[in-house]
């Protein structure tokens, strides 16, 4: 992926001496010593991150910490004081009114926790407003606007007025507001906060369909922890205007950066997050055309009782037990190809442990991972899927070797 946008050292005052606060900052003075000394607010303390290509990049913290203010300053919405925020290499925060015009209207779009629609206008009407502005013609203005409340579930609602809409039928017309312009990148202030639980969740799942589309770059704000586990690739934890965390959510549950994330991601239920990769072990393996002796050589090295038959392309072809090994032996036999393998269940490294546990427990084998080609990338066993779901340990403690064969 490449980076579609850059954001460096960005800061952003609040108040009427922005650079003597500026100078403060560059001090390494704090956010309190600066209000305390100039009444200047700091709202971005010196923020430096990149969002890549099709990337949902989620920034979240406690109310008040800066996130939607950083959001806001992608877009200029907010001016910044100091710093870049790059859009495909392009530095917005050196554009003059005209050329900002141009990218807001081609390149970003914003969705608000407040849904903004216009209470005279029809659920079309509304939809299409922003390529009215731009001057697009009615005919293919309203033609993109009805393919976009068709994606988001609305067919049928396009003479509706907002009045008669539900909370979750507001906020897809926002949405579909935003996608009629087809911009690059989605801005999405709190889009879901207003909404109850049930229908909070549904949307959640419908951008994520809508993501699996579109393949645009979203960039999320959100107070809520379990929505940012859902749908960002990546988290920035946000405190007091800094940056102190940006990682996978899976590296986020295992090896929260402070105090600060690990009290947010303490009650976490860890099945619905962590992925079959961040359980797996190293396991050993032999191919098709080696002999009896190779298996057993395999399973010593690794104490085990069993081993992974992959082919030459490294795709998993079954398993052998050490009884069924040497039962072969004392036959006669000598290639692994004389031999009838044991099927067994393989999950992809992006399975969440949640579904892991559901088929590990109806085995007594080693779960095998594979990657997005099918090639053998580790297994899991049932005392790593335990000590994951307690906390415990990390990927250097991960167990291989239970197998059992009764």
């Amino acid at each position: 992926m490449s980076a579609k946008i850059e954001v460096k050292n960005l800061v952003k005052v609040f108040g009427s001496q922005p650079r003597k606060a500026l100078s403060m900052i560059e001090k390494g003075m704090s956010k309190e010593q600066i209000l305390a000394e100039t009444g200047q607010t700091v709202g971005v303390n010196d923020v430096s991150f990149t969002v890549e290509t099709g990337e949902i990049f989620v920034v979240m913290g406690l109310s008040g910490c800066g996130k939607s203010t950083i959001l806001r300053c992608l877009n200029r919405l907010i001016e910044p004081s100091s710093g870049s925020v790059l859009i495909d290499g392009q530095d917005i925060t050196k554009l003059k009114a005209r050329e900002l015009r141009m990218v807001r209207q081609n390149k970003t779009a914003m969705v608000f926790q407040q849904f903004a629609l216009l209470p005279h206008r029809t659920v079309l009407h509304n939809t299409v407003y922003g390529l009215e502005v731009q001057g697009v013609p009615k005919e293919q203005r309203e033609k993109r606007a009805r393919e976009s409340l068709a994606m988001v579930g609305l067919n049928g609602w396009e003479n509706s007025y907002p009045d008669e809409l539900s909370g979750g039928m507001k906020q897809r017309v926002g949405l579909a507001r935003a996608l009629t312009n087809d911009p690059d990148i989605l801005l999405m202030d709190e889009a879901f906060s207003a909404l109850d639980p049930l229908i909070r969740e549904e949307m959640q799942d419908e951008l994520l369909k809508l993501q699996q589309a579109m393949n645009k770059t979203i960039v999320f704000i959100t107070h809520d922890l379990s929505e940012a586990l859902k749908i960002g690739d990546r988290i920035a934890f946000v405190r007091d205007g800094s940056l102190v965390q940006v990682s996978s959510p899976e590296d986020i549950i295992n090896h929260p950066a402070d105090a600060y994330v690990a009290n947010f991601v303490r009650g976490v239920e860890r099945s619905k997050v962590l992925l079959a990769k961040d359980v797996m072990g190293d396991t050993g393996s032999i191919t098709l055309s080696d002999e009896l002796g190779k298996a057993i050589q395999v399973m010593e090295e690794g104490g085990a009782a069993g081993v992974f038959v992959i082919d030459r392309d490294s795709r998993l072809q079954g398993v052998l037990t050490s009884e069924t090994v040497f039962k072969a032996i004392k036959a006669g036999a000598v290639s692994i190809r004389e031999l009838e393998l044991i099927q067994v269940s393989a999950v992809s490294v992006e399975t969440k442990i949640q579904e892991v546990i559901n088929i590990i427990a109806r085995s007594k084998l080693p779960l095998a991972v594979v990657d997005n080609e099918n090639r053998l990338a580790g297994s899991i066993v049932h005392s790593a899927v335990l000590a994951a779901l307690a906390g415990k340990g990390g990927e250097e403690d991960v167990p291989t070797t239970n197998w059992t064969t009764g």
